[in-house]
């Protein structure tokens, strides 16, 4: 039987997050975690989403815009952003006159340093007031709010479910657009380095696992419907998107069978990441690691 865990009702709309889990419990439990109303202005009309596919050059991260265009506040989330183009990334967010609520992790990274603190603290005091930074309960890092298996996470009358995918990282999750009448559709998944275009992250650092990964990918990703848009973390060949099907049928690594996944990954000889020694420890602390911050 499905329990809900609790959510705390606030008289503003924007005074707390909206994030939901839907889990088998024995008994209702309190998240820690507050909600807010997702009515948009009309009933009859379904939510309009605003997209937007961002790039950082150095590191080829994709950067991703989301935000529910029919609600009153137009609220936003932003999906790993990075350090270096925060600035863009926000006059991008006034510009389309949006309400940033959410700045959004797939996983700690180690090939640049996430802008979500730097979006909360250097920069959203004066312009983005209340922003929040999520990232998984399991990736042990520092953030205003922790996200498991099962959660949603609501922008306005659209929301985001989460998927545990772990295998280039411990704490891995793929960020999927909801399934219903009044969601976007086609459905959209945001893998980060679970999986790539033609490819996916490695699995030799960070507690990764090759085997856990094609696991979390053919139960996660791939029994989505076969039109599910992929955007994925990364691209180093130019490619913008792909989809469930495509990928099962044309992704070199993870449309074989386990043990020729697990011998490719194993026989890739990558070398070291550059910024891995700077961007993991930073990531542990929302981008802020000079500070020390506490409270990302």
């Amino acid at each position: 039987m499905l329990r809900f865990r609790c959510i705390q009702l606030f008289t503003s709309p924007f005074e707390a997050p909206f994030i939901q889990s839907f889990k088998p419990h024995t008994s209702i439990s309190c998240a820690q975690m507050g909600s807010y109303s997702t009515t948009s202005s009309s009933a009859q009309n379904s939510p309009k989403l605003v997209f937007r596919q961002l790039f950082e050059k150095e590191s080829s991260t994709y950067t991703y815009l989301l935000a529910d265009a029919s609600h009153p506040q137009k609220p936003a989330l932003l999906i790993d952003p990075v350090d270096k183009t925060a600035d863009r990334d926000l006059a991008l967010v006034k510009e389309l006159g949006l309400k940033l609520i959410y700045a959004i992790n797939t996983h700690v990274h180690a090939d640049h340093v996430t802008g979500s603190g730097l979006i909360k603290f250097s920069i959203s005091q004066t312009k983005f007031p209340g922003v929040k930074s999520i990232i998984s309960k399991a990736s042990n890092a520092k953030a205003d709010l922790f996200v498991e298996p099962g959660d949603k996470i609501y922008f306005g009358d659209i929301f985001l479910e989460v998927h545990a995918t772990p295998g280039h990282t411990l704490g891995c999750v793929t960020y999927v657009t909801g399934d219903g009448p009044n969601q976007p559709q086609p459905r959209m998944a945001f893998t980060g380095d679970a999986l790539l275009i033609r490819g996916c992250g490695r699995t030799d650092f960070q507690g990764g696992s090759s085997d856990k990964l094609y696991d979390s990918v053919h139960s996660q990703i791939f029994t989505l419907p076969k039109d599910t848009l992929l955007y994925p973390a990364h691209d180093y060949k130019g490619f913008t998107v792909s989809t469930v099907g495509e990928e099962m049928l044309y992704n070199p690594r993870l449309s074989k069978d386990k043990e020729t996944f697990k011998n490719i990954m194993q026989n890739l000889n990558l070398s070291y990441p550059k910024m891995m020694d700077v961007a993991v420890p930073a990531n542990m602390v929302c981008g802020l690691q000079e500070t020390k911050s506490e409270a990302c």
